[in-house]
């Protein structure tokens, strides 16, 4: 044999031999989430850790044998399709669809499985088919945020009684905040309530409703639940201090960062279950056999400090139904 044939044969010997540990490699590779989200990972890093154990919980550990692609929009919203985009190309095994990238997941692929963790009620948002039975690719935890606008109001006019006007900002670029201003507006009829509505989708329309609620004469004021508000809880502290007007806001976070008083579910809850759930899926249940979940944990802090810094006095009722009073 010629050494130019030589030279062929073994050429072909070690690429048939490459192809099995090439295949093996492939198989051996760890499998990759995506992490898509509408906040910023600045105001993300507790919630990420409680996403993180829920997916060790299931034998999964990141950089050990699974890898998690982060995409965040930063509350702008008009990212995420690319950014869902970028994922499905990745190619990743599970997206975990976080805040307000339902849509934008479902709308890129029909194939790759999604796991929500959404404060809408995924049902009326046209996500799953049922909350037991959610049908197609698409699962994941809830705590349908519109639903608990009602209680806020009520908590809110504990917390400042006879308040003649109350104020409700909500961003109106979201379905969930739409939904939000229907139930909210609901239970203000029901009480008696008069409600104004602000509007919130911009960070200039945010500097604006606070001058208009200063105009307004308004007495209280309750932040609507939406991830592009988490991407600026500071801010909105801030100007709620600024004009020194009583505010109440969603989550524990508000609360701990200076807000006066929120109520809502535990997000970390919510975190921690998609993270469950993305490791089921990983192991090879679907998304239309696993009932959506609904978080069942709900908080309500009270800060004593930003209290004092706004000449407020809480009642003894009221400290009475907080978890958690900061002192």
């Amino acid at each position: 044999m010629s050494s130019i044939k030589r030279r062929e044969f073994i050429t072909l010997l070690g690429g048939a031999a490459a192809w099995p540990l090439a295949a093996r490699a492939q198989q051996s590779a760890p499998p990759v989430i995506g992490f898509l989200s509408s906040r910023s990972a600045d105001d993300s890093a507790r919630v990420v850790a409680a996403f993180r154990q829920g997916l060790a919980e299931t034998g999964y550990v990141e950089d050990r044998n699974v890898v998690i692609e982060f995409r965040w929009a930063e509350g702008q919203l008009d990212r995420l399709p690319a950014l869902a985009s970028e994922l499905v190309h990745r190619p990743v095994a599970v997206i975990a669809a976080l805040g307000e990238s339902g849509y934008a997941a479902k709308a890129a692929t029909t194939t790759i499985p999604i796991v929500l963790g959404s404060g809408g009620d995924p049902v009326e948002l046209g996500l799953v088919t049922s909350l037991n039975r959610p049908g197609g690719n698409v699962t994941g935890a809830t705590f349908l945020t519109a639903q608990l606008g009602a209680k806020r109001l009520g908590l809110l006019r504990d917390l400042v009684p006879g308040a003649d006007v109350v104020a409700l900002l909500i961003n109106p670029n979201t379905a969930v905040g739409r939904v939000q201003t229907r139930d909210v507006q609901q239970a203000a009829r029901a009480l008696g309530q008069n409600l104004i509505v602000l509007s919130g989708g911009s960070d200039e329309s945010i500097e604006a409703s606070f001058v208009t609620l200063s105009q307004k004469r308004v007495a209280a004021l309750l932040i609507g639940g939406d991830p592009f508000f988490d991407t600026r809880r500071d801010r909105l502290i801030a100007l709620a201090l600024q004009y020194r007007v009583p505010a109440i806001y969603q989550f524990r976070e508000y609360a701990l960062a200076g807000g006066l008083m929120s109520y809502g579910a535990s997000i970390t809850d919510m975190y921690h279950q998609v993270g469950l759930y993305v490791g089921r899926v990983l192991k090879g249940e679907k998304p239309a056999d696993l009932p959506v979940m609904q978080v069942s944990k709900f908080e309500t802090v009270i800060n004593l400090k930003t209290a004092k810094a706004l000449g407020i006095k809480i009642s003894d009722n009221l400290l009475s139904l907080a978890d958690e009073v900061i002192e």
